[in-house]
């Protein structure tokens, strides 16, 4: 039994039911009443307050065989918005979800400049368009959560970028001094294991996700909660060293797992090797569809480094999920089979290997659902969203 000043439990109670009201999509008061193991008391008292703040709404069920039609609670999607931002190396991603997780417009804009005044004034220009046109909703833009390509410290000051240079930024009070809006920055990789647990896997307890796209980064949940280390900076897995003095990077060391198991590397080598500036997937995609053997023998060599790394993330963290965002691996035929037959060892134990089925997505929508998760107050969220029907429709705000 939980104990403390009313003001507390009424706190925890109230997190409780908004939990399991997302949780369900739709649920009587007296379901809620027994999910929570609170009385219908505090239920219908704290239920009022919701209704009262437009956070959640009544829907009479149509259909109902037996006694009275119940009234069923949900989450009203529409009271607000949060903005999700990827800040990538020449590319700024902006998509907007309901409180329900389910997106509702995005936007890329390509950036040439690395500078750190014209990427501010352009968050800010563009945070002022979304503002703008979600002013009438009842809470308008609820949070806004920038995904960080580099070393982000537990204070959320961006400690280093690679690709942009920057060291010992301090973006969000920056842009806390243009918005009266919660902003919060988090590593780019943690957000994509957010999105995992928050709209795929709803049990899983301990979750590792490891993206491939320009390097590689590891996404760690450990009990519904971000594995951060000492300062923040835990999960540079991509500097791992695979090949003792290997190819040298740009952290400094030589051979780490990134310069021969990531995307870029991949890119790089065929880029340079068929001069080919603007290589694309497309490019890929065809070579791989005619049975060219040379990319068919670097996908294979893609596969035998990723597999080292992942054997060592699986004997280190023992994840109960361990997945793989990189597109890649879902344009090349029975990959995920391929890095299974590689994970052999008797020591190595996880429940679950798969390939994303949200993809490079999962960044952006992991800040859009952290956005959601801190204005409802949660411990976390269940959302739900079918990533093979429902597309993604670009809007220039």
């Amino acid at each position: 039994m939980v104990t403390g000043d009313a003001a507390y439990i009424k706190k925890i109670n109230r997190s409780l039911i908004i939990r399991e009201i997302v949780k369900e999509g739709m649920i009587s008061r007296a379901d809620l009443s027994k999910a929570t193991n609170l009385t219908r008391a505090t239920i219908s008292a704290q239920v009022a307050d919701l209704l009262e703040e437009g956070l959640i709404i009544e829907t009479q069920l149509e259909h109902y065989s037996v006694g009275r039609k119940p009234i069923m609670l949900s989450l009203n999607g529409q009271a607000g918005y949060a903005l999700g931002i990827d800040l990538d190396y020449g590319q700024i991603s902006f998509t907007l979800t309901d409180l329900l997780g389910c997106p509702v417009s995005s936007n890329i804009i390509k950036v040439s400049s690395v500078d750190y005044t014209e990427i501010f004034h352009l968050l800010v220009d563009q945070i002022k368009k979304y503002k703008a046109n979600f002013i009438d909703s009842r809470y308008g833009i609820v949070g806004i959560v920038i995904a960080i390509h580099g070393l982000v410290a537990k204070d959320e000051v961006i400690h280093y970028i690679p690709k942009l240079n920057w060291h010992n930024i301090h973006l969000k009070g920056d842009l806390e001094t243009e918005f009266d809006i919660p902003i919060h920055l988090e590593n780019n990789a943690n957000l994509s294991s957010f999105a995992e647990r928050v709209y795929v896997h709803h049990e899983t307890d301990n979750l590792l996700c490891a993206t491939l796209y320009s390097g590689i980064g590891l996404g760690m949940m450990m009990n519904d909660d971000f594995f951060r280390g000492h300062e923040g900076y835990a999960g540079e897995i991509g500097h791992m060293i695979v090949v003792p003095e290997g190819k040298p990077c740009n952290c400094g060391n030589k051979g780490c797992w990134e310069k021969y198991a990531s995307e870029s590397s991949i890119f790089e080598y065929l880029s340079e090797k068929r001069k080919i500036n603007n290589l694309t997937y497309e490019h890929i995609q065809k070579w791989l569809d005619e049975g060219d053997e040379e990319v068919h023998d670097l996908m294979q060599q893609f596969i035998f480094y990723l597999s080292i790394g992942l054997n060592n993330m699986i004997n280190m963290y023992n994840p109960d999920v361990l997945v793989l965002d990189s597109e890649l691996l879902r344009m090349y035929p029975d990959s995920l089979e391929k890095i299974s037959k590689n994970l052999n060892s008797s020591i190595s134990h996880y429940r679950e290997l798969m390939i994303s089925s949200i993809g490079n997505k999962s960044c952006v929508l992991g800040a859009c659902a952290l956005a959601i998760k801190q204005f409802l107050d949660v411990p976390m969220l269940n959302l739900s969203f079918d990533f093979k029907t429902n597309k993604f429709e670009n809007a220039i705000m």
